[in-house]
This record gives C-alpha cells, structure tokens and sequence, in this order.
C-alpha cells in the first residue's frame, strides 16, 4: 500500500482528498496535518511514502514543509497542491524538493496516478503549470553558449541522456533514441543525478532549462 500524509490548513480540503485517495485500492491515507511541520512529523511517525502538501497554510507552509519532510523522511515523495500555478511557487517548490505540482481543480484520477507516479520515482507536474514553468525560463536571458561549467563532469553520452530528460523522454523512450538498453539509460540517470547533486528529475529540467539546454 502505498502511505500518504494529506496536509491542507482546511478540514474540508483534507477529507475530500482522503476520499478521492482511498478509492484507489492501492493506496490509504495515514494521517492529515494542518500545516508544513505537522506533515513533516506525521510523515515520519507513521512512515509516509508520499506526501500531498498545500502551497498556502497558516502556520509553517508547504514551501517550508518541504524542507521539513525531506528532513525527517528522505524517502517520502512530496507533491504540492494549490489553487494557483504561480511561478514563484513552482520554482520554489521543486527547487526546495518537490516530486511534483498541481492544482487542486486536477482531476481525481489523475491525483490518484500521479501519487503513483511519483511514488515509483517519477515526477509530475499538471500541464499548466508545465507551461508557466518554462514560460518563466523562456523569459530569462540566453546563457552562452558552449557546455557550462555546472554540466562539465558530465560525458558526452551523459549530456545526450540529459537532455532527453529535459524534453520529458522516458527511459525507454531515451533508449529507442539513443540504441541503448532501458537499464542502460536508468544507470545513466542515476549517475548523472549524482554527478549534478540533482534529487530527481525535476531538478534536472530546471537545471536544463537554466543552461538552455532546451529551447
């Protein structure tokens, strides 16, 4: 089963994601909390593998719930939930740790797959706030070009995989590009997160997206 932790300031918010998540026979709601703190406490105390954390809570937030989370469960995956997809947030949070990012008009299915996903190690991120993510790096100045200094210890072949994961490839669509085997390509994700001091994947499209690596 898959153990969640539903952190929202308002009661009502929380019941209605307990019920959307324990209709999935998969997964069951082992605590709520009012605030970031709460979540991070709660997480631990009763070994949460993803946490659904409001952006906007009185008491500490969820962008300083993140931190706290990520202190107290390393392994617990935390996805954000507003009602806006405001740049400033969505930067914050996944630069903070986030697995993820969406609004709370997200459809219950795809809450439900999306706690899966990143569950498995994925990361998700709802279409629009997708766009006003790369919208806010489309408007920043073009970096030099040439490979930066922050992506220099990677290989050649690594900087191929890096930036198939910029453009929201799979590992197996990375291994149809580039002939190579799907446990081929995980080794190379896994070594180039490490090399970048890179949590997941979303960190990697941030980073892309600030070396204009994707365009």
């Amino acid at each position: 089963m898959i153990r969640v932790v539903v952190a929202d300031d308002q009661d009502l918010v929380r019941a209605g994601l307990r019920a959307i998540l324990e209709s999935a026979p998969d997964m069951t709601v082992v605590a709520e909390a009012a605030d970031g703190a709460q979540a991070a406490r709660l997480a631990r105390e009763r070994r949460a593998h993803v946490v659904l954390m409001d952006v906007q809570m009185a008491g500490s937030d969820g962008l300083t719930g993140i931190g706290a989370v990520a202190a107290a469960v390393p392994s617990a995956r935390v996805v954000m939930l507003t009602m806006y997809d405001v740049d400033d947030y969505v930067s914050e949070a996944l630069r903070a740790g986030a697995s993820g990012f969406l609004l709370k008009t997200t459809p219950p299915e795809d809450l439900v797959a999306a706690v899966r996903r990143v569950h498995a190690g994925e990361h998700v991120l709802g279409p629009s706030v997708t766009a006003r993510l790369v919208d806010s790096f489309v408007r920043r100045p073009v970096p030099s070009a040439g490979v930066p200094e922050v992506l220099r210890p990677l290989t050649e072949r690594e900087l191929e995989v890096f930036d198939a994961i910029a453009r929201g490839l799979s590992n197996a669509e990375i291994g149809a590009a580039l002939f190579l085997s799907e446990a081929t390509v995980k080794t190379y994700v896994t070594r180039i997160l490490a090399k970048l001091g890179l949590r997941d994947r979303v960190q990697a499209v941030i980073l892309a997206y600030e070396c204009g690596r994707v365009g």
